[in-house]
């Protein structure tokens, strides 16, 4: 019995190991996917960029309003908001520079009609009212980056 047995387990000479195209299929399968996973990872690092812009040009926002609402008037400069407001200024991950665009109000435009600040000194300096990026092109959302 034990001889039958042996002999059931035992493969004829020319059935050993997998056929060529067996293997052809999934080295074609593991080349799709690899394929697939190049391109995830390429955008996944560019939204993971975009993602820290928005949040960088968040936090300085914030601290522009903050800065305002103690002091009645905006910041001549974004290093007028570190130490108290920004612990530094951020870079722009699309750049890798701290510069950012700002955008001046005007205090003696019309379009900002009255000013209610009692200071009269505040009403002769403009301030930074808001930041952009200065990187160019356009997100994976097609919104131009100095839109943001």
């Amino acid at each position: 019995m034990v001889i039958t047995r042996m002999s059931k387990l035992r493969r004829r000479p020319g059935q050993s190991g997998f056929s060529l195209i067996e293997l052809i299929v999934v080295v074609t399968i593991i080349g799709i996917l690899a394929a697939v996973a190049i391109v995830n990872v390429k955008f996944a690092a560019r939204k993971a960029r975009e993602a820290a812009l928005k949040d960088n040009l968040f936090e300085m926002r914030k601290a522009i309003d903050n800065f305002y609402a103690d002091k009645q008037h905006y910041p001549s400069d974004l290093n007028e908001l570190v130490p108290n407001y920004l612990r530094k200024i951020p870079t722009d991950p699309i750049t890798k520079q701290p510069d950012w665009d700002p955008v001046m109000e005007d205090p003696m435009s019309l379009e900002n009609g009255m000013s209610s600040d009692p200071d009269p000194n505040n009403l002769l300096q403009p301030g930074l009212i808001d930041v952009k990026s200065k990187a160019e092109g356009k997100t994976l959302d097609d919104v131009p980056y100095k839109d943001l």
